[in-house]
């Protein structure tokens, strides 16, 4: 005859709880309420059967007592670990907090190994792995307050902020070595593109910093430091002419074509940033995530910068590329040259700097460069004004070589880092530079890290690498049970 399994028994502490919430919702007091009170205690309510249901579950798989003693093999031979006691641990999950009692081998010197523990592959932490996934989740899209409330609002559990900030920094203790063993789907696209930029990070004021009474000219309220970021992609050419990338960027008000071909969409994008490694480390990551993609080398490989010439030299160094000036950086120079010549949000402005860009793009930037010049003699122009075209000129002179827009359209390459720019938006301004945000490098590198996994798609699947991981060091030896 069958019996009935404990966990489905109506005695249980978790159907008793059920059993009240049945009764609750079908009571006069109940009857009486609107809909949305009735979600609102429900949801309460039954958040207490789920914990039970779980403590019941633990229930059922015991103490973990495997036996009189274990055996750990060891370098000078085996250690035996024969002292047993029973200890009890809480651990908070999304139902709430649960209470375990395991059995512990120990013996002197050394600290207890529970075998229940690396059964239910428990983290070190109070939290549940399960908690700390959607914690960090929320973290990395929302301020740490925001993050704790929305969780404690949606599960009912409370963790506090200082909390979630010692779990962020071992959340992304992974990061390199995920991406390090993660193959990249294969991608359809014949151009591997690489872009790599700098952006500012607030920081928190070094300890006995002194306060300012008044900013002098060109101080700043916030100190930054330099993230390095970086992005790598494959896509398919598109063949465009200059006369189609100035329509694109002066519109003119005309309805496009609706034939009009769409840009191929970036496959596989990954982006990633870092305030402590530095660029020359970045860079390498950048050659290394380009060998993983295509290690037999059959895309053609991209780089494109903004013309800062140390990066320039650390790409040339050590990435097999072609080196591409992004067209963007090029059009704010030619905007801060036509604002000395006319002015600001003037029709001429804009004719001068379409006049120079379309030239740009048909190869002749030599040109542009020595009409600027020109311009400098033939005006007089001294002071600032000089200076701004001197230094306008000089920047399109020294990047020229990498300045083939022509040749790169007809090939169907890109001549924009627009993808580099949105990383340095989505990664870092949209979250680290909310208003009063301050960090501390340990805490940035965290979130940078993390958030550049949501933002490539591979949150799920570090989340699960990075548990293995948790699970090799907090369990890195193996051992057998002693007989009796």
């Amino acid at each position: 005859m069958e019996t009935a399994s404990p966990a489905l028994s109506d005695t249980t502490p978790a159907a008793l709880e059920f059993a009240l919430l049945q009764s609750w919702l079908a009571s006069s007091s109940a009857l009486q309420l609107p809909l949305h009170q009735i979600e609102s205690q429900q949801q309460a309510k039954g958040r207490e059967v789920q914990r039970l249901l779980l403590q019941t579950h633990l229930q059922l798989r015991g103490n973990g007592d495997v036996g009189p003693a274990l055996c750990i093999q060891q370098q000078g031979g085996e250690v035996l670990y024969s002292h047993r006691r029973l200890g009890a641990r809480s651990l908070t999950t999304v139902f709430g907090t649960v209470e375990l009692v395991r059995m512990g081998y120990s013996r002197p010197g050394a600290p207890s190994i529970f075998p229940l523990d690396r059964s239910l592959a428990l983290p070190a932490r109070s939290f549940s792995y399960e908690l700390q996934r959607r914690l960090v989740k929320a973290a990395v899209q929302n301020p740490f307050l925001e993050s704790v409330q929305t969780m404690a609002e949606l599960t009912g559990v409370a963790v506090s902020k200082r909390s979630l900030e010692e779990i962020l920094p071992d959340a992304a203790q992974d990061f390199d070595a995920f991406y390090r063993q993660r193959c990249p789907v294969p991608a359809t696209g014949s151009l591997l593109v690489a872009a790599v930029d700098c952006k500012g990070i607030p920081m928190v004021k070094p300890a006995g910093a002194q306060p300012v009474l008044r900013l002098t000219k060109g101080q700043k309220a916030n100190k930054k430091r330099m993230a390095t970021v970086a992005v790598v992609f494959t896509r398919a050419p598109w063949v465009r002419t200059p006369q189609q990338v100035v329509e694109s960027l002066f519109p003119t008000g005309r309805r496009p074509r609706g034939d009009a071909p769409t840009p191929p969409r970036p496959e596989n994008k990954r982006v990633w940033a870092s305030l402590l490694k530095g660029k020359t480390a970045v860079i390498h990551e950048v050659a290394e995530e380009m060998e993983r993609r295509d290690p037999s080398r059959s895309k053609t490989r991209i780089a494109l910068t903004d013309g800062e010439r140390a990066l320039q030299i650390q790409i040339d160094r050590t990435l097999n590329v072609t080196l591409i000036l992004d067209l963007i950086h090029v059009l704010e120079k030619l905007w801060k040259a036509a604002y000395v010549f006319h002015a600001e949000g003037s029709l001429e402005a804009d004719l001068w700097v379409l006049d120079r860009t379309l030239r740009i793009l048909l190869g002749d930037v030599g040109q542009v460069v020595k009409g600027i010049r020109q311009s400098i003699t033939k005006r007089g122009l001294a002071g600032a004004k000089r200076k701004t075209l001197e230094g306008v000129a000089a920047y399109l002179y020294r990047n020229r070589a990498r300045m083939s827009y022509d040749e790169y359209l007809a090939q169907g390459w890109p001549i924009a880092s627009g993808t580099v720019e949105g990383a340095c938006k989505n990664l870092i301004k949209d979250r680290m530079e909310r208003s009063g945000m301050r960090w501390t490098e340990q805490m940035a590198e965290a979130i940078v890290q993390l958030r550049a996994i949501y933002l490539s798609g591979d949150f799920d699947a570090y989340w699960q690498f990075h548990i293995e991981q948790d699970q090799r060091r907090l369990y890195p030896v193996g051992w057998s049970v002693v007989p009796k």
